[in-house]
């Protein structure tokens, strides 16, 4: 039970985050005299789902878990799956973007809206924005943070500087896996870039490099990739044995999240396209084929 109850620290992330649900209950107030009963119910609906990926976040980072992962690689890779994973997906699903924005004054939203959206001087800025938000990039951009940050050179320079693995590793992992999840998840007003047969290969393709990175540390190895856990006094656990539980974990715990996202989005593609049929011709790329051969008569 200590391993549970001990260990608890306060982080500023903490303040943040109570910051983010005032402004967004603030915004969720301004937005109920605008809109109906129906929407204000959705909207509360939705805010559970927010406040309950900002819980997951807080608690990889400020419970005995962010302590234990000091001590054993297996806890950090459990840490890790919550804040690429299991944080963005509520954190997407919840919807906040309206909220927030309606906290900031009329005045001042206006203001700054029509700079940034019309103003010259903010067309990099829009540029950077377009391409950060495109379909294909944010998939890459996901899957090439979570293969970087586990070289060893940069996984240990993460635990060797607080600074690094805080505002590097792990916001890249969030804020990389909220990209991610909005390709996959409708979150409003946002709009998943990519149809639901690219979401299929998109969580397919995260669901193998996460399987390939877990093998290679756990059955393609023989020793420990992380000279930071080598040598931790009081730990009983060989390097070895620690890693190749942590690869272990990232296998199984890769089900967890790739199996209900592919049932849901593969549900949503039958929708679209009528039967399962014509959505695996579509995802195998026969009915380009058909077409193509009725154009030139074949």
């Amino acid at each position: 039970m200590s391993y549970a109850l001990d260990h608890w620290t306060f982080d500023p992330f903490l303040v943040l985050c109570a910051v983010v649900v005032a402004l967004h209950e603030v915004g969720l107030r301004h937005l109920k005299g605008r809109s109906t009963p129906a929407r204000t119910r959705a909207r509360r609906t939705r805010s559970w789902l927010f406040y309950g990926g900002l819980v997951v976040l807080l608690l990889a980072v400020i419970s005995p878990i962010d302590y234990w992962a000091d001590d054993y690689f297996f806890v950090h890779m459990i840490e890790h799956i919550l804040i690429m994973f299991f944080a963005p997906i509520l954190v997407v699903a919840g919807a906040p973007w309206l909220p927030l924005v309606h906290a900031i004054p009329v005045g001042v939203r206006r203001s700054v809206g029509r700079s940034v959206i019309l103003g010259s001087w903010a067309r990099p800025l829009r540029a950077v924005g377009r391409f950060a938000t495109s379909g294909m990039v944010a998939v890459v951009a996901f899957n090439a943070v979570m293969l970087a940050w586990h070289f060893p050179a940069l996984f240990d320079l993460a635990q060797d500087n607080q600074y690094v693995h805080i505002w590097l590793m792990h916001a890249s992992f969030f804020v990389s896996g909220v990209f991610f999840w909005l390709q996959i998840i409708p979150s409003h007003p946002v709009k998943p870039k990519l149809d639901a047969v690219q979401q299929i290969w998109a969580i397919l393709s995260t669901n193998i490099v996460m399987f390939v990175l877990a093998m290679a540390m756990s059955i393609f190895t023989s020793s420990s990739w992380y000279p930071v856990y080598d040598h931790l006094a009081g730990v009983t656990l060989s390097p070895l044995a620690d890693q190749q539980i942590g690869g272990a974990i990232l296998w199984v715990c890769g089900d967890f999240w790739a199996i209900p996202s592919l049932i849901v989005v593969i549900r949503r593609a039958i929708g679209e396209e009528g039967d399962a049929n014509s959505l695996l011709d579509r995802a195998l790329g026969r009915r380009r084929v058909a077409v193509l051969g009725e154009e030139r008569g074949v």
